[in-house]
């Protein structure tokens, strides 16, 4: 009878000792979650600081281009607005896109796209733009980690039980995924 006793608590201890540890992972990997949306949210805030730098210094060759300028605007204080990471992505994707039409403009004006300070603003968001996909893309592999810890059983089960709910992943939209059309 003791025998029987002793491997009962044993099984006891080791489901224990089992749930206790997908508890953590999961408490963990959460945590490398919020701390890679810091990341996009640190490297999309350096992109929005550059934002204004960028359009005073268009706004000098291309005064008459007020809509784009006010695009960007708009985008920018978007961006800012987001809290969610789908809502973020949203605005994210919004501000790419109305960079690009603030980039086409520079193609008109031939002084402007010789300006060394334009020169470097569009280096500095050139390089955020990449950080961005970094942190995006790190952001994502925790939320695919996680997820599939709570899709696999029985950690699901036990992560389901303790409350942990699946993230959203970092998308880009359907018009980023498209290829870019270059003409000369």
């Amino acid at each position: 009878m003791q025998t029987s006793t002793l491997i009962i608590i044993g099984f006891l201890l080791l489901v224990l000792l089992y749930v206790w540890s997908i508890y953590n992972k999961l408490a963990t990997t959460k945590v490398r979650i919020k701390e890679a949306l810091s990341g996009i949210d640190v490297q999309l805030k350096r992109r929005v600081d550059l934002i204004p730098n960028l359009i005073e210094t268009v706004k000098g060759y291309a005064k008459h281009e007020k809509e784009i300028f006010e695009n960007v605007t708009k985008a920018r204080s978007e961006l800012l607005k987001a809290e969610t990471p789908q809502e973020k992505a949203q605005s994210n994707n919004a501000l790419s896109g109305a960079l690009k039409s603030l980039f086409a403009i520079s193609e008109n004006y031939p002084n402007l796209k010789a300006s060394q300070n334009f020169s470097e603003l569009q280096q500095e968001l050139s390089d955020t733009e990449n950080k961005i996909a970094y942190s995006r893309q790190f952001y994502n592999g925790n939320v695919r980690d996680y997820n599939t810890t709570l899709v696999n059983f029985p950690s699901g089960f036990f992560g389901k039980l303790f409350g942990f709910k699946e993230e959203e992943f970092f998308e880009a939209e359907e018009t980023e995924k498209e290829p870019v059309k270059v003409k000369f």
